[in-house]
């Protein structure tokens, strides 16, 4: 399994509707990758130029292929990946605000 920092550019009024969807694990079931969406989505930060920045696990080529098609392309613009080391991410954005408050409750971190 891979690992990737994601950065990608919310689209204009389309946070909140994904807030509620993340929050209410309606991507859980998706296969193979829901899980990890979820839980990467819920712990998504936003940084200062409001990019959304993430990790995210994958076993696709090209990254977040599956991803995008089923959810990230509806939310998001402009979607960029780097391979990293299992955690590498996280820990670069630890400081930022969350990007879905209200869809981190309950969540333990990964």
């Amino acid at each position: 399994m891979a690992h990737y920092p994601v950065r990608a550019k919310p689209k204009p009024g389309r946070l909140p509707r994904l807030s509620e969807l993340v929050g209410q694990d309606a991507f859980i079931h998706l296969r193979p990758f829901g899980r990890a969406l979820t839980n990467s989505l819920s712990r998504a930060r936003l940084d200062k130029d409001e990019t959304a920045v993430w990790e995210e696990e994958d076993y696709c080529l090209p990254p977040l292929a599956q991803e995008r098609a089923a959810v990230l392309d509806e939310y998001f613009d402009q979607i960029e990946v780097e391979r990293a080391d299992p955690g590498e991410g996280w820990r670069r954005i630890a400081g930022l605000p969350a990007l879905l408050p209200g869809a981190q409750a309950g969540r333990p971190p990964t």
